[in-house]
């Protein structure tokens, strides 16, 4: 039976005084919809591991797809704090689906709008932002994760056309995908973007399964057989790893907020489950212990949403750095994980059962500290901006 989605959001430090009427308008029909859409299906999706594709049609609808993007070209010409929140609150439903919107938006349409033709613009955004077209994003390699820069899927010039060769994995997307934004060495060695469509002969992506994280998320890999791309299919305006670590900067910066959702979830369901449960005569929430863990819970969060306020500012006026975002990317999932398990505790037995939603995230959110860089490498990401010192060779 679908539970009734109780959520109210902590806001310790009066931080909806620093939001715009627009941003928590948008914040309102986004929170709305995963109430009425995600939370009540959520949890038997993620048991049956499967891709709630029907929610593509509504990610769309409330702008979820590329939301910075200008209206020229579909998107909404939102700022950065407006997507932030957006991410936000998807993932305060599930990380996989905010991954799907955050694919499609930093990783499909923002290096077709940063990177691609005019003619590429208005054949593909459109579309996309409607999600009549749905993309996936092809960097990660089997034996390239960290080092996205040793890639061996490559292509050649074929005369009319390029023939792409080689394999990637852990593609968010990736099963349903319509079009994939894929990365790939061309015969000087330097990396180009290629747009490769679904039903070119030798593409194909095969669905991975047996996960443990990321349930109600469809993962793939993608995999090139000599497949045929079309030359105006190259995106023309970039080369080397600027390329797709452009992208990667994009996404980021959304889980930096999107991390926080899941957070907040999880502090919310401890703190009402707390205030319920009654042992020894008396709600568990009147223990030194569990206020100790609400409590470090609730400065951990208020912490983080000063944090990516701020660099949803600078985000907007361009001029946040990588490493800044970085910064955040690695703070929101670590004090995201660090409230799951705590949260989990709290509920005791009943934390790691469907019946709430803590388990679930905490699961999602081991994928979240390792993919679009890991935490340890965003650790050296801020080493080297602050020492000037590369220790990742």
């Amino acid at each position: 039976m679908a539970k009734t989605d109780l959520f109210e959001s902590p806001d310790y430090y009066q931080l909806d005084e620093l939001f715009t009427d627009e941003h928590k308008l948008i914040r309102k029909s986004v929170r709305d919809w995963v109430k009425k859409e995600v939370s009540p299906i959520i949890e038997d999706y993620a048991q049956r591991a499967e891709f709630p594709k029907h929610l593509l049609k509504g990610l769309a609808e409330i702008g979820a797809f590329g939301p910075t993007i200008p209206a020229e070209y579909g998107g909404l010409g939102l700022d950065y704090t407006a997507y932030g929140i957006i991410m936000q609150e998807i993932e305060r439903g599930d990380s996989g689906i905010r991954s799907t919107a955050s694919v499609q938006g930093s990783l499909v349409m923002y290096p077709i709008f940063a990177y691609g033709s005019e003619d590429q613009k208005m054949k593909y955004l459109p579309k996309l932002a409607t999600g009549e077209l749905m993309g996936c994003f092809g960097l990660t390699e089997p034996d390239h994760g960290s080092d996205p820069g040793g890639m061996t899927t490559n292509f050649k010039d074929a005369g009319d056309h390029y023939l792409l060769n080689g394999a990637k994995m852990w593609i968010s997307n990736a099963p349903f995908a319509d079009i994939a934004i894929v990365w790939a060495k061309n015969e000087q060695g330097k990396i180009q973007g290629l747009i490769v469509e679904r039903g070119m002969e030798g593409f194909s992506t095969p669905e991975t399964h047996n996960k443990w994280s990321l349930r109600a998320s469809a993962t793939g890999e993608l995999v090139f057989d000599n497949v045929k791309v079309p030359k105006e299919n190259l995106l023309p305006n970039v080369s080397g790893l600027k390329g797709p670590l452009g992208c990667l900067n994009q996404a980021r910066y959304g889980i930096a907020w999107g991390a926080i959702g899941a957070a907040m979830d999880c502090y919310d369901t401890a703190l009402r489950y707390a205030k319920e449960r009654k042992q020894f005569n008396k709600p568990i929430a009147a223990f030194q212990l569990q206020q100790k863990k609400l409590a470090e819970m609730i400065t951990e969060i208020t912490k983080a949403q000063l944090l990516v306020w701020r660099l949803g500012i600078l985000k907007s006026e361009n001029r946040a750095t990588p490493a800044q975002i970085s910064m955040a990317k690695r703070n929101s999932v670590e004090i995201a994980l660090n409230i799951a398990r705590e949260a989990r505790q709290i509920l005791g037995g009943m934390g790691i059962t469907g019946e709430y939603p803590v388990m679930r995230h905490m699961a999602n959110l081991e994928s979240v500290i390792t993919y679009e860089g890991t935490h340890d490498i965003h650790l050296l990401i801020t080493g080297l901006d602050i020492t000037g010192e590369e220790a990742f060779k």
